[in-house]
């Protein structure tokens, strides 16, 4: 005989033939989620159906009093189809949980559980035991673990190791902080001076007035500071605290370092003091153009990929031997990016050590800098080969300067400037940058084209104040 697979289960109806009480536990179909027009499986043929909105599902009656009569205790269950399972009314709109197969329980007498539980409480308490009694066995009072060596000497590091390096350039390294009506900003810097005089870039004091800088020590202690002199061009400040009895760092060559040259750069990235980091000179005489249209600093700069972060201006740019070679200034930024809102992408750039040295000594003896010029001006709308001056007089200005450098070497409007001492360029910026790396009074040569006609002039740099 074959079952109504939606007739209830006898022995899951309630008292007196009321409804069914609620499973003890819902299998794993009832936890899907379900909302009004969720689908529910149906019964073993493997169909679907669904709740309508607001609908009651159609739940069978309990039994009533035609239904038939359950099968005496002991008696073969039928087996020609499912075990019918009693569901549980819905609520309006709750999809229905799908029939399922059950199988009757066989219950164990007492006779067989209270001896199972004793035995499980026994095992628990033996294990207890003998887990206590293992661990006991495996301490001992020393461990006695093996050590890289037993010499309690320092090791003894060469000097011009990295660690060398970064313990003999430490204790010169400062950490600035400045208070401007931007807000409060940090950097970088280095002892100049025994007596006091530190180092640093223009765009880290730039703005501060005076109770504004404050310098911190490698030893922890903090000093009011003031601004000495600051360029703008050079991107360069000297900063003076009244503390005696300083180590000063050794500015080094800058022209002497190659390509390929190991570096240590140090600073206070992002506000963590003593941080070095290390790498090589990646390359030289990188025309780098930073700040903002009314202070922009055009540097024939030191590109290095020691890691170069956000706070690590103004601090130094160390070769093998800890000697200053440049005093990290910018960083590059993929295109797109905001200015500021990356770090180190392992392109950094320093102002050689040399030009620092100029421009140092000028601000500490003078309180300012110059820097030459060859007075002409290009026109950044050119594209051609080199750079061009201005074919007309822009307004309120001259595209060379009457009795200056270039007009007495012969440049004349509408000129292109093809090369400085033998190095092509192909952008303002850089012919401005290489100019500015030499000193008022020396001579360059230009390699100049007037119409077809090619040819080398001298030109002797002027001096300029800067701003």
């Amino acid at each position: 005989m074959t079952q109504d697979p939606n007739a209830a289960d006898p022995d899951a109806a309630g008292p007196a033939g009321g409804p069914p009480p609620p499973p003890l536990f819902a299998p794993p179909s009832a936890y899907r989620p379900s909302g009004d027009d969720a689908p529910v499986t149906g019964a073993d043929d493997g169909t679907s159906r669904q709740v309508p909105p607001g609908a009651t599902p159609d739940v069978p009656a309990p039994p009533g009093p035609d239904a038939p009569t359950p099968p005496a205790a002991g008696a073969p269950v039928p087996t020609a189809g499912p075990v019918p399972v009693a569901v549980p009314p819905a609520a309006p709109g709750v999809p229905v949980r799908p029939a399922v197969r059950r199988r009757r329980r066989r219950h164990l007498s007492v006779a067989w559980v209270v001896p199972i539980v004793l035995a499980s409480l026994g095992a628990g308490f033996a294990g207890g035991v003998l887990g206590a009694r293992s661990a006991s066995d495996d301490r001992i009072p020393d461990a006695g673990l093996p050590t890289a060596g037993t010499s309690a000497q320092p090791v003894d590091r060469s000097p011009e190791s990295v660690a060398g390096v970064a313990s003999g350039v430490l204790p010169s390294v400062v950490s600035i902080e400045v208070e401007t009506a931007d807000g409060v900003g940090s950097g970088s810097g280095f002892v100049l001076r025994q007596d006091g005089y530190v180092l640093t870039n223009n765009h880290v004091v730039s703005g501060a007035g005076d109770d504004e800088v404050v310098v911190l020590l490698s030893d922890g202690s903090e000093h009011a500071a003031r601004v000495v002199g600051a360029t703008a061009e050079y991107d360069l400040a000297v900063l003076k605290i009244d503390v005696a009895g300083l180590v000063p760092l050794a500015l080094g060559d800058s022209d002497a370092i190659v390509v390929g040259d190991p570096v240590v750069a140090v600073g206070a990235p992002l506000g963590l003091v003593g941080t070095v980091t290390t790498g090589i000179v990646s390359a030289l005489n990188r025309p780098v153009v930073a700040g903002d249209d009314s202070s922009q600093a055009f540097i024939n700069a030191i590109q290095t990929d020691a890691a170069i972060n956000p706070g690590n201006s103004g601090g130094p740019l160390v070769n093998a031997v800890g000697e200053v070679v440049g005093i990290n200034s910018a960083i590059a930024q993929p295109p797109g990016r905001l200015s500021g809102a990356s770090g180190s992408i392992g392109l950094g750039f320093a102002i050689p050590s040399n030009q620092a040295r100029r421009t140092a000594e000028q601000l500490i003896e003078t309180g300012a800098a110059t820097y030459p010029v060859i007075g002409v001006l290009l026109d950044e709308r050119y594209s051609g080969e080199g750079v061009q001056v201005y074919v007309e007089d822009p307004p309120d200005t001259e595209a060379v300067v009457a009795g200056g450098p270039a007009d007495l070497a012969g440049v004349r409007r509408g000129d292109v400037i093809l090369a400085i001492d033998g190095r092509p360029v192909t952008a303002p910026a850089e012919l401005i940058v290489a100019i500015r790396a030499r000193e008022p009074g020396d001579t360059v040569v230009l390699r100049v084209r007037t119409g077809e006609d090619e040819r080398d002039v001298r030109v002797e740099l002027q001096e300029r104040a800067a701003q």
